[in-house]
């Protein structure tokens, strides 16, 4: 959708309003208009040292390197996930270009008995040059796995990113220390906490799917240079 009304301003508060602009290919939580649309004597006047801002409610689609990432319900783990797409103007500018990275964090989340996962995203990284102090998060992930005394991890930490407590606990669990050969988010050990661990019966994981379960929603608007 497409709003547009005669401009009785100068061209350069016509190109002000361009600051509502949202790109094809994210959404927004609100009925306001995607596009608001500036005279093109305005347009015609946007170059690289504009700013244009990405409102709060827009959602951008995110990949990671591992088609799942596990970690317990209590375990906090950095995470650096990649815009999946070109994040567009309707005119078909690029704003944010398909490979930049949002660094930020799993965290843990608990709502009365139920427990969860949260990517929380700190940062936008387009290029080195350019970087941005971002706040959004994904969906709350509730989809939890048993794992069992003396059974194999399977198909649970095969090919995943693991939080290195979600890695620990499995391997306490099962006694395979192959699990350590799997990648561990943040880079930590899991030997120490291996061993604490080692002897229990069960645990529960979360099992995350990052093109499904961690597009980032933003709580506050993103004004891109």
């Amino acid at each position: 959708m497409i709003t547009s009304q005669k401009w009785r301003s100068s061209p350069r508060a016509a190109l002000t309003a361009t600051a509502a602009i949202l790109a094809a290919g994210i959404t927004v939580a609100t009925s306001a208009p995607l596009v608001v649309a500036a005279p093109a004597s305005a347009q015609q006047r946007i170059s690289q040292f504009d700013s244009i801002r990405i409102p709060a409610g827009s959602v951008i689609p995110v990949s990671y390197e591992k088609d799942k990432i596990v970690v317990t319900p209590d375990e906090t783990a950095p995470l650096t996930l990649t815009v999946a797409r070109d994040i567009r103007t309707a005119q078909g500018r690029v704003l944010i270009p398909a490979g930049s990275q949002i660094v930020g964090e799993l965290r843990p989340v608990k709502r009365g008995n139920q427990v969860g996962t949260q990517f929380v995203a700190t940062e936008l990284i387009v290029s080195r040059r350019q970087r941005y102090r971002i706040d959004g998060n994904s969906g709350v992930i509730t989809r939890t796995e048993r794992v069992q005394k003396g059974a194999g991890t399977g198909s649970i930490a095969s090919g995943a990113a693991l939080g290195a407590a979600a890695a620990a606990a499995l391997a306490g669990v099962t006694g395979d220390k192959a699990i350590a050969t799997e990648e561990v988010l943040g880079g930590a050990g899991i030997g120490a906490l291996a061993g604490v661990l080692l002897g229990r019966r069960s645990v529960d994981v979360i099992v995350i799917r990052p093109e499904q379960d961690l597009s980032v929603r933003l709580r506050s608007d993103i004004v891109l240079r």
